[in-house]
């Protein structure tokens, strides 16, 4: 008997996708989208001016497997969070911010991974 595959693929829109130059592109877009839901805006599929090969909670979901997977840590997400909520990564020049400037580079690193796999980073 065949199983039914638990995540099908569904097609979000017309126009081809492009995906995201990095991680990091894409880390920043999650929290663009993220910070206008949080403000009400409601997300409409083949809306935005590129198409994009997933849905901003896609991205939300591979850090949280990275961390199930003890791939990063709640150090990770806690930095992927708080600079991706300010919409800029922290700078490793000044001195508060150069370990979370490691901690960025290490989880984007992991995460680009899984995101060139699922198509979300070229």
């Amino acid at each position: 008997m065949a199983q039914a595959r638990a995540h099908a693929f569904r097609v979000s829109s017309s126009r081809p996708a492009q995906p995201f130059f990095s991680a990091e592109e894409a880390w920043l877009w999650f929290w663009q989208c993220q910070i206008a839901r949080d403000e009400g805006a409601r997300f409409v599929a083949d809306a935005g001016a590129v198409a994009r090969p997933c849905d901003p909670d896609d991205l939300w979901r591979a850090a949280l497997a990275l961390l199930r997977r003890r791939l990063i840590d709640r150090r990770h997400l806690r930095v992927l969070a708080v600079f991706g909520r300010r919409l800029t990564p922290p700078d490793p020049r000044l001195a508060e911010e150069a370990v979370a400037a490691r901690l960025w580079d290490d989880a984007l690193d992991r995460l680009t991974t899984p995101l060139r796999a699922k198509g979300i980073v070229a």
